[in-house]
């Protein structure tokens, strides 16, 4: 990319996760407009202010265009357009009619899509709806934690600085190695869009075997929902809900070992153990620190995404009944958790 000509970006909703993504670009030298409903408008119509729990810092973003009519994505040239809306939101009546709109104005050009929606087949149903090729269309998890500050109150652990964040539209860390996490289908896609990411030099990209990243992400899900029922405790906490603890780690035995997965789940499955799992967990927490990671998880797996996830759960047990397993557990984990949520 030349410096006269910098990339330029469709991101596709602004959400936190889509304007955290904006801010790093940004800070690439992309040009980054947003495509959004115009209800949002009185969110983005001034620069945005972010605070930074790896730093204990504000950064500003400013900059950036917006557009709130999808048939104004082809009035320019993107280089990439980036989804970041939640599979829910993308796959709803809304959702389908926006990536039909998608795949009509950039079926025939040369911008590539980066995907980053999280479900069980959510690229196999983007490609039939859009009608793009399989090679313009990488998929992408976005690993940075962030959220509204207006909308949701973490418990403060020093450093953290609780008058800066009073002061932000939004807060984020990004303490999980890869801030964007590609996965290896249309690698071309997926590395161009890493190598534009990684020239802001404050947050990293990575390109990474698909297997091994959906096998750890669907498997998660389960262990979100355990939570959930116990009042999203601290993961030091959780395993002594013995019972409970056991169920769940039998559920993502479950999902691991589904053919989806392939070996890479397999192995998953093999090598988890109630132990295992419990300690994996912990270290995931204080890995996060200060960041209130379960505050965090509560305001979003448990409120935000939470439709989204009892799907997906959902469509685990579908895929391993097809594949003529119990899959017991996670059936079980399931209803307490449905019949917590109607007590």
């Amino acid at each position: 990319m030349s410096e006269t000509q910098p990339s330029r970006i469709l991101i596709v909703g602004a959400g936190s996760m889509g304007v955290i993504v904006g801010y790093f670009l940004t800070q690439a030298n992309a040009q980054v407009t947003f495509l959004i409903r115009p209800h949002h408008i009185k969110d983005l119509d001034r620069p945005q202010t972010l605070y930074c729990y790896d730093d204990n810092s504000l950064k500003h973003f400013e900059g950036y265009k917006f557009i709130t009519d999808p048939s104004h994505m082809g009035d320019e040239h993107y280089d990439y357009v980036v989804i970041t809306l939640d599979a829910s939101s993308l796959q709803n009546s809304v959702g389908k009619a926006l990536v039909e709109s998608i795949g009509a104005t950039f079926r025939d050009s040369s911008s590539k899509v980066v995907l980053g929606s999280v479900a069980i087949g959510i690229r196999k149903w983007f490609l039939e709806v859009s009608g793009l090729k399989p090679e313009q269309v990488a998929t992408g998890l976005i690993s940075i934690h962030a959220y509204p500050t207006d909308r949701a109150v973490l418990e403060v652990h020093a450093p953290t600085n609780p008058a800066l964040i009073a002061q932000a539209d939004l807060a984020f860390t990004d303490r999980m190695g890869a801030g964007f996490i590609l996965l290896d289908t249309a690698l071309d896609v997926a590395n161009g869009f890493a190598e534009l990411y990684n020239q802001c030099r404050v947050s990293t990209a990575a390109v990474v075997p698909e297997l091994d990243t959906t096998t750890k992400v669907d498997s998660l899900l389960a262990v979100m929902a355990a939570c959930e029922l116990v009042n999203w405790p601290s993961f030091s906490d959780l395993s002594q809900y013995e019972e409970l603890w056991s169920i769940t780690t039998a559920a993502v035995k479950e999902i691991c070992a589904l053919a989806i997965h392939g070996e890479p789940g397999r192995r998953a499955a093999e090598s988890t153990t109630e132990k295992s799992l419990a300690s994996s967990m912990k270290e995931w927490q204080k890995n996060m620190l200060s960041f209130d990671l379960q505050g965090f998880n509560r305001f979003h797996h448990g409120a935000k995404v939470n439709r989204q996830d009892r799907l997906h759960l959902r469509t685990c047990i579908s895929l391993g009944e097809a594949e003529g397993k119990p899959m017991s557990a996670l059936k079980e984990l399931l209803e307490r958790v449905e019949a917590h949520e109607q007590s």
